[in-house]
């Protein structure tokens, strides 16, 4: 007979539950938390995977025909099998016009309707100051005849004929083109019809929509419109085969054209949306390995603790006769029943928890980027049970190496060695990250952090007896009776302390790290922008040359935006990063913007072909002025620039700065940003806007920020608990103790003031081992990215201690009360 189909383990599980109940209660609670993050966090992964661009202008359109919006790159590093990476583009890559011609030949097509996408400004206001220079509201604009695509119908008027005449959408009658009618006035054009689109949208004729467009030869799209009764597979294929036929490609990097269908085609309507789910993804996957990881340390601390605790139990039944085996089975057995119904209970708040931040997320206006859909079927949820197999089995898990001695005593050799290796694995990867930048610097100060805390979870007992013999002659000399009954209770039972000490380093070096790295990254960046932003006027909606004519203005630059794609290998592994970059004016950057050049001259960005890099990007690459280093801008399109500086204030201005004119052509809407301007007084005119420092960032940076913030308050939540856990658990189990102690003489105010000595012990130890540990990634995070050291602003310091306190306080004293210690 198995040991689980024994009468005999079942009686011992089932009494032993009962027995100790109270102890399994820091346990159900940690397992419940646990359970419901890691739940949550599949939710959220399930969801963004099924994410897709929404579908609105090309709804009508069966299949879409558009260029390919993701650019890869194949390689072999060191010699080993071809590694393929990917990246999405942010910008537009458009298809050949000829492709509509090939297209509408395709049996079975009723109409290929090419599409582009341009913005229509209204002129400027005409008054006075930097106001003046200063566009009205901006439309997005397209031809009429893609409206069929949607299909948008006119509501009233008619169709345009001719270049002054528009038709306005509606919308649901809110927004910029809300309350158009016929016979209006917008953007310098006559108001001849009114649509069922979207607000904010103006439709011109086919001939004024390729002007206005400014890329001749080329489209933004096709959209198909089939015959009655054609399936879409089929003519989804015939389109296929057609462009294969025609060997047709993009006219930015040259690759086959796209035939979209179903979800796919919101892929060719907003290009932010995909990119930014890539990165939510790559988030999301990011936070889960490390609530794992950190669940692991959590429970294995938790479970062990609890069966430790019952030592002389276990001793006892194996000497009235139970085997190895079957105490082991009947442990396992126990900790299966508590973890179980525990995991199912998180699971099920899982979902309500999910759904209710999802909910926030997309209220939130402008953080979720426009059109990205993130969906919730009904069986996505079914993935929360799942996880809840995986933390039992965590917890499952534990039991086999916790009781896989028993009956038998070890020296614990394995388990320091263990520790120690992962000491230095950590100590290699805080070293490691000041060899990398940007997220691979983040990346190994994260895994360093996780590796160091483990090590100091298997070194527990060790650490806690050296902490002991430092602190063992004052606690005797200055503590009295509880100082000695402290030292002594703390050297017989080092495990116990070691148990408890390992929570309290972990939420310690933990929100250190979180909560540092972040402020570090944040001041350095903020200052570097506020030293490179000299302008004095700071205008939107305009360009510099108009700004250039204002009275008083000296020098004037456009600042574009756009993003980069740059392919190296790191540690041997291919990568494409996506970076934001600058375009600017060289002639107009004397008093509007300084990068802090420390190689080379900004002057050379008048010619086109050239690229400005930061100090960390020039290093990593062995670049520097008269050098070439090749990126992919926005579109895709492969260029080889040649470096003209190296500046050093690259965490405000991003790694690259490129010529305006060479950025310009490879953008979906080539207008400013906002224009830096300096004036002759230098100071800004009365009414005008003050100067925001010019600085990047990465597209989809907020929903990230938010969504890591969000999980790392729950993973702080989660130390926490297991903080409060593991001291409950501890005190649970020393009752007798404390109950032997007040029979032997001691008051119940020495024993208060020896749980006071031990919670002290365990706060400044805890802290300071915290410290220690957080230091080392977060010293070598800050000399990689900014060259100083990191920052942590005092409040927040303030707040990471005083929840210490508190937890560490709670934990040892509520288990204990006046009334029980008094009884």
């Amino acid at each position: 007979m198995s040991a689980l189909g024994n009468p005999a383990v079942r009686l011992l599980a089932a009494r032993s539950l009962r027995t100790h109940r109270k102890a399994w209660a820091a346990v159900f609670a940690a397992v419940v938390v646990t359970s419901a993050l890691l739940g949550a966090l599949a939710l959220a992964i399930g969801s963004a995977g099924l994410g897709h661009a929404r579908v609105e202008r090309y709804a009508a359109a069966p299949v879409v025909v558009a260029g390919d919006q993701e650019i890869s790159w194949t390689t072999d590093p060191w010699g080993s099998e071809p590694t393929t990476v990917s990246a999405g583009l942010t910008e537009r890559v458009r298809i050949p016009s000829a492709a509509v011609d090939v297209l509408r030949e395709v049996p079975g097509v009723r109409a290929a309707v090419p599409d582009d996408t341009f913005v229509v400004r209204e002129p400027g206001t005409g008054k006075t100051g930097a106001a003046a220079a200063g566009g009205g509201a901006a439309y997005t604009g397209r031809s009429w005849e893609a409206a069929a695509l949607a299909p948008y119908k006119l509501l009233d008027g008619r169709e345009p004929r001719k270049a002054g005449e528009v038709v306005a959408g509606t919308g649901s009658g809110t927004g910029t083109g809300a309350g158009v009618r016929v016979g209006d006035t917008v953007a310098g054009r006559t108001v001849v019809g009114v649509a069922d689109g979207p607000a904010a949208a103006l439709y011109v004729t086919a001939q004024e929509a390729r002007r206005l467009a400014g890329h001749p030869g080329a489209v933004d799209a096709v959209g198909i419109l089939g015959e009655p009764g054609i399936p879409v597979d089929t003519l989804h294929a015939r389109v296929r085969a057609a462009l294969d036929d025609a060997g047709l490609k993009d006219t930015s990097v040259g690759q086959p054209l796209r035939a979209l269908t179903g979800d796919g085609r919101g892929g060719a309507e907003h290009l932010a949306a995909p990119p930014a789910r890539t990165e939510l993804l790559q988030v999301l996957a990011a936070v889960s390995g490390t609530v794992l990881l950190i669940a692991v340390l959590v429970l294995s601390s938790l479970v062990a603790q609890a069966l430790g605790q019952r030592g002389p139990e276990r001793d006892l039944l194996l000497a009235v006769g139970a085997t190895p085996r079957q105490v082991r089975a009947a442990a396992g057995r126990e900790v299966t029943r508590v973890a179980g119904v525990a995991a199912v209970l998180g699971a099920l708040a899982a979902v309500p928890t999910f759904l209710a931040a999802w909910s926030l997320l997309r209220a939130r206006t402008g953080v979720v980027p426009e059109g990205l859909v993130l969906p919730t079927p009904p069986w996505l949820l079914a993935s929360v049970l799942v996880v809840a197999a995986v933390v039992v089995g965590l917890a499952r898990l534990v039991v086999l190496f916790s009781t896989r001695r028993a009956g038998r005593a070890g020296k614990g050799a394995a388990r320091r060695v263990s520790g120690l290796v992962l000491l230095v694995l950590g100590a290699a990867a805080a070293v490691t990250a000041t060899a990398q930048g940007g997220e691979a610097a983040g990346a190994a100060a994260g895994a360093a952090t996780v590796t160091l805390v483990s090590g100091c979870a298997l070194l527990g007992p060790w650490i806690a007896r050296g902490a002991m013999r430092i602190l063992d002659g004052p606690l005797r000399r200055l503590g009295g009776a509880p100082g000695r009954l402290t030292a002594a209770g703390a050297t017989a039972h080092s495990r116990r302390l070691g148990a408890a000490l390992v929570p309290v380093v972990l939420v310690t070096a933990f929100a250190l790290v979180q909560l540092t790295a972040g402020s570090t990254m944040g001041r350095a960046a903020e200052t570097q922008a506020r030293s490179a932003t000299t302008a004095d006027l700071a205008v939107s909606g305009t360009t510099a040359e108009r700004v250039r004519k204002l009275p008083g203005v000296t020098a004037a630059t456009d600042v574009l935006r756009s993003t980069v794609v740059l392919a190296r290998t790191e540690a041997g592994t291919p990568r494409l990063d996506r970076l934001p970059v600058l375009g600017v004016d060289a002639d107009g950057l004397k008093g509007t913007l300084d990068p802090g050049v420390v190689a080379g001259d900004l002057a050379g960005l008048a010619a086109r072909g050239t690229v400005a890099v930061g100090a960390d990007m020039a290093d990593s690459l062995e670049a520097r002025p008269g050098s070439t280093v090749a990126l992919r801008l926005g579109d895709g399109t492969e260029k080889r620039l040649r470096v003209v500086a190296v500046y050093e204030r690259s965490l405000a201005l991003g790694e690259f700065l490129l010529p305006k004119a060479e950025l310009a052509p490879h953008m979906t809407d080539p207008y400013p940003a906002r224009v830096l301007a300096a004036t002759k007084n230098g100071a800004t005119a009365s009414g005008d806007p003050a100067v925001v420092p010019e600085r990047v960032t990465t597209a989809g940076a907020e929903l990230n920020g938010i969504v890591s913030a969000a999980v790392v308050t729950a993973i702080g939540a989660l130390t926490v608990l297991s903080v409060l856990s593991t001291l409950a658990l501890i005190g649970a189990g020393r009752r007798g103790e404390l109950a032997l102690l007040r029979q032997v003489g001691a008051s119940v105010g020495q024993v208060r003031r020896m749980l006071g000595l031990e919670a002290g012990f365990l706060t400044v130890t805890g802290l300071l081992l915290g410290l220690v540990v957080a230091a080392l990634p977060l010293t070598a995070f800050a000399w990689a990215l900014t060259g100083g050291l990191p920052y942590l602003p005092p409040a927040q310091a303030a707040l990471i201690a005083g929840t210490v306190v508190v937890t560490v306080a709670a934990g040892v004293f509520l288990p204990v009360s006046g009334r029980r210690l008094r009884r």
